[in-house]
Parts: structure tokens; sequence; C-alpha cells
């Protein structure tokens, strides 16, 4: 549908949100008691963050969860009994005030998932999923959405997408046909747009990805990745706190006789991640691993997805426990 522009004001912000909560589950961000900003569904308004850069954790285990299950067994000594589970009891879900990076990795995850064959789990999660998005009006040095493509106030990923005006008020583009339906449902909180200026930060571009690219098809055997990764301690931080990551694992949890399948979030920075039963592990050091991690973002991705595995959002920089910088990294990968 063609976007279109409205004006709401900073006093129907919370009537709008107020009533998505009384008939959906809404996943909005707060201040946590560790002054840590996460989600929580549901939370009361006056809770509601609007002037966080970044949460901890994104936002992707709202169709991506940390842990899924994906069916129940029973075995009996003749035969076992499986129990799908029941996709019509996933909830309808209005993801608010996430920022554009956040939401532009809805696209990656759906050239993972949907890649080759359809994941069922998450489509169905991203079909239930409306996405009220927030313009970046703050930003730090470890944002660089403007370096993959993107920008602080990007549409990509958003169905409604507010953007903070001088007076406090917010221009709301009406993206998609999702976004008109939440528009139609409180017609009355959403006005003829104004003419005063949007709040949207600047960030600068520290490279060009497409330069990365190019540099990352003939670097495999350069001795970047030994230099480059000798902090690394494969913790998994990174994967864990991007919105883009999506490797998995899968286990069974029997007791007695009945057991679960579930999914749950893994690393290929994890040293175990690609250990073979044999003991042989083709990735068997950190260079490998931080290699890997790299080339599959800003290569193999590229090629094979047509998709790009990095938002900019900068959280696995902010959050590793010893300062790699993954944008300083890309930086130099440039000028190999």
């Amino acid at each position: 549908m063609e976007t279109t522009r409205k004006l709401i004001r900073k006093q129907s912000v919370e009537k709008l949100y107020n009533a998505l909560t009384s008939n959906r589950q809404v996943y909005a961000p707060v201040v946590a008691a560790d002054k840590q900003i996460e989600y929580r569904y549901n939370p009361g308004f006056a809770e509601v963050t609007f002037g966080h850069i970044r949460s901890t954790l994104s936002v992707k285990n709202v169709v991506f969860p940390k842990v899924e299950n994906l069916f129940f067994y029973t075995n009996a000594r003749s035969e076992s009994t499986i129990t799908d589970i029941d996709m019509s009891r996933i909830p309808e879900v209005v993801l608010w005030g996430a920022h554009p990076c956040d939401n532009a990795a809805f696209d990656t995850l759906r050239s993972i998932f949907c890649w080759d064959i359809k994941d069922e789990f998450f489509s169905k999660r991203l079909e239930k999923l409306a996405v009220i998005g927030l313009s970046c009006h703050l930003s730090d040095e470890y944002c660089f959405c403007t370096s993959v493509g993107l920008s602080p106030d990007s549409k990509k990923g958003s169905d409604i997408l507010l953007s903070l005006l001088k007076n406090g008020d917010y221009h709301a583009d009406i993206l998609t046909e999702k976004g008109n339906e939440i528009v139609k449902s409180a017609a009355d909180l959403f006005e003829t747009v104004s003419d005063e200026k949007e709040v949207i930060t600047e960030v600068k571009q520290k490279f060009s990805h497409e330069q990365v690219t190019s540099k990352l098809s003939a670097a495999f055997e350069h001795p970047f990745w030994v230099e480059n990764s000798l902090r690394c301690i494969g913790c998994g931080a990174c994967a864990y706190v991007c919105p883009t990551c999506a490797c998995f694992d899968i286990q069974d949890e029997t007791r007695g006789k009945n057991g679960k399948r579930y999914r749950s979030w893994d690393s290929c920075g994890f040293g175990l991640f690609t250990l073979h039963t044999s003991g042989h592990n083709p990735r068997e050091v950190q260079s490998q691993r931080w290699r890997q991690r790299i080339m599959h973002k800003f290569s193999y991705m590229p090629e094979r997805n047509e998709s790009l595995g990095c938002v900019g959002c900068g959280r696995c920089s902010s959050g590793c426990p010893v300062d790699m910088n993954i944008a300083e990294q890309l930086e130099a990968l440039q000028n190999i």
C-alpha cells in the first residue's frame, strides 16, 4: 500500500497504547531495576521508555524465542505418540517502540528461516506480529546503521513508524495494511500531518558494506582473522544480543514416558558448535569461529540469502566483555 503520514499528539500516544493492550499483547521497552533496557509484555504506559538508544537484548525473541517447543511425545513399548504444537494458540503481538535497526532485522530473519523450507513456527509468529517502530532521536558511538544501508528513520520492517517532533508530538508513517488496521481502530487519535520538524539523530557512516563484502571473497586465509580475534573468549554474548543471529540447537528432554523436543538459541562462536561425534572440529580455534561470524553476515548471506546479516545496532560491540568492536573490524577489513 502507499505510505501515508498522520500526526498523533503526545497525549494521544498513551491512549493508543492503552487501546492496544486492552485486546492483545504489546511488547514494549522499559527501564529495568538495574538500569538496563528490556522488553516486557503489557507494561503500564508510565513504565514504557521512549528515550532509549538500544535495549540490552534485541527483540528477535518475539518471532524466534530463546527456547521454543517443537512437539511433545509419549513413548510406549510398541509405539510413540507425537503431539504437535497448536499454532492457533500463538497470540497476536504488537511490538511497540522498537528502533529501525531492530525492525529491519525481521526481513533478515525471514531470509534465513524461509530461505529453502518455510519455517512454520517463525512464519506464524511473524504473521501475528504488528510493529509500531520509533525513529531514533538518540545515538552513540556503537551505532552504525548507515554503514549497512539503513538509517535512524528507516521504515523497513515497521507497520507504523513514529518519529518524534520538536514539540513532543509524533509523525506516524502508516506503511502496511497491518498498520492501517491499527490506525482505523483508533482513527480519532490521528490528525492531519504537522509541519513541525522531526528530531532524528545523525549516525556517521564508518564503512561501506559493499566494499567489505567484495574484500571478503579473497580474505579467507588472511592473517587478519588471527590478529583480530586474540581477545575473543568465545562467550557467545554477541550472538545472544544480536537481532539477526539465528543459530539454534535442538534437544529432546524426557521424563519417564513423556518428553518434548525443543530448539534453543546457539552460537557459531562456541567451540562445541561444530564439534563432530568423531572428535574432529572443522573450526577448532577461535579465529576460525570469529571469521565464520563475519563471513556469514557479510559474504555468505549476501550471496545465498540476498540479505545482509547485520543491521548496525551495535549491541555486539557494546555488550562484548573484552571490547571487540565489530564496526572497527569491518572498517579495517575494508582496507586490507
